[in-house]
Formats: structure tokens, C-alpha cells, sequence
């Protein structure tokens, strides 16, 4: 098969995705791989299920030749997941590349899920040709950020923690405070406009671009942002860490 594919997959706290991604156009080459993440998101357990996706990608598309990228939930520093979100705490300080690699019997890169989605969003989405600072946050159980320069990925920023009003931002303003305080779009894009004037006075970015499942409801809230800087949905939201991964392991 062609070097100009290869897979991605996306671990989450509730199910693990991939797909061979075609790098020229950003689109999926046949079908996209789920498999549930195992309960309480233990090491072994997510090493096993990731296996397994991959073992269902391979036999339709002789992935076992494609360079192979892997998106996780963490902060992500020379190859070692330093957090974990919604996956097990067991996962802090471990040597997680390494891991999937003996797993999976292959090279991986390894990265963040945010900086994955920002990446496929810079080179395939809503921030193609963008120059200066895009600044990409995903919408979800809390708030991922990714930050690109130049179309130059700058891993590791955790937007979601920065503190507003003595609590963590995503506390607040992800989509899961708007469901669990069963909250308007107005009231939820109130708490959307004091975060996203934080980060616009702290990085003067050049591009505001929204990600996460709620990013398809974008007409409810966007407009009743009031920014100086652009403020756009991404494109690609669910399959956005399929693509980031892939274009990233042949990097």
C-alpha cells in the first residue's frame, strides 16, 4: 500500500477508535474501527483493547506495513503519559509508548488527544493556511487545548486548568457543566465568554477554533461570543484525533 496512508487511533475515556487515513486529502480509507474502552481504564486492559482494534484495521488493509500515530488523554513528554483523564490514575508516570509499543509490536508516535485534533484541524480542517497563533479547545467532559504557530504544533498546553474564578476553567465552561446544571445556551455561552477572554488577553491568539461532538451545535453559542478573535467550529470533531495521529506519525 501506498506510504501516502497511514493509521490513526484515538484512545478516549469511553471508546477507542482508528482508521487508515489517506495524508494527501485527510479522509478515511474504509471504515472506522470502535472498540468500548475497558471499565476504570486500566494499563493493561486499554493496551489489550487497543490491540485488538488495531488487529481489526490491519486485516482489512494490510495496516501491518502503514506508520501508526496514538492519541491519549494525558499529557504526553518523551514518550511518558504525566496525567490521565477519565482513564485510570494508574496511567500517571508510566512509560506509555513504550507500552503500546511491545503491545502492538511496532513503532508508534505517541502523543496528546487535543494537540492531535489541533494538528488534523492545521493541516486538513478550519485552520488550514491560518499564520500566527491557532489556538484549538475541544468542548467535552472538559476543556482540551492545542496550540499551533505557523502551522507548528507546540504540545502540552492544558487550557482546561487554567484558574477562573478559584476553579478550573473546564469546570465551569465544558460541555458537561452545561448538561450537568442543565443550563441554556445563553447562560452556558456567558461562562464560554469569560473563559475565552482569559485566554485571548493572555496569547493574543489569531484563531479561535472549537472542537468536541458540541461543536456541530456551534450557530446556538458561537454567535453570542464577543471576541476580537475569530471564533470558528472545527471540521473534522470526532475523526479529528484519527487524522492528527496518522499525519503525525509519518512526521
Amino acid at each position: 500500500m501506498a506510504t501516502d496512508h497511514a493509521i490513526g487511533i484515538d484512545i478516549g475515556g469511553t471508546g477507542i477508535k482508528g482508521a487508515v487515513v489517506d495524508l494527501g486529502t485527510g479522509e478515511l480509507v474504509g471504515d472506522r474501527f470502535k472498540v468500548r474502552t475497558p471499565e476504570g481504564g486500566r494499563p493493561a486492559d486499554i493496551l489489550r483493547a487497543t490491540d485488538e482494534l488495531l488487529a481489526g484495521i490491519a486485516d482489512e488493509s494490510d495496516g501491518t506495513k502503514l506508520p501508526l500515530g496514538l492519541c491519549f488523554p494525558a499529557v504526553v513528554k518523551h514518550g511518558r503519559t504525566l496525567s490521565a483523564a477519565n482513564v485510570s490514575d494508574e496511567w500517571i508516570g508510566l512509560a506509555a509508548e513504550e507500552l503500546f509499543e511491545n503491545e502492538l509490536g511496532r513503532e508508534i508516535h505517541f502523543i496528546n488527544d487535543a494537540d492531535a485534533a489541533g494538528y488534523a484541524e492545521s493541516r486538513y480542517g478550519a485552520a488550514v493556511g491560518a499564520e500566527g497563533l491557532v489556538i484549538l479547545t475541544t468542548l467535552g467532559t472538559g476543556i482540551g487545548s492545542a496550540f499551533l504557530y505557523d502551522g507548528v504544533l507546540v504540545p502540552n498546553t492544558e487550557l482546561g486548568h487554567l484558574e477562573i474564578d478559584g476553579v478550573d476553567a473546564e469546570h465551569r465552561a465544558a460541555y458537561s457543566a452545561m448538561e450537568r446544571e442543565s443550563l441554556s445556551w445563553t447562560q452556558w455561552a456567558e461562562r464560554l465568554q469569560r473563559y475565552y477572554a482569559h485566554v485571548e488577553f493572555l496569547f493574543s491568539p489569531d484563531l479561535f477554533v472549537v472542537g468536541g461532538g458540541v461543536s456541530k451545535h456551534h450557530e446556538h453559542f458561537l454567535p453570542l461570543l464577543d471576541l476580537k478573535t475569530p471564533i470558528v467550529p472545527a471540521v473534522h470533531r470526532n475523526n479529528a484525533g484519527i487524522l492528527g495521529a496518522a499525519s503525525l506519525a509519518t512526521r
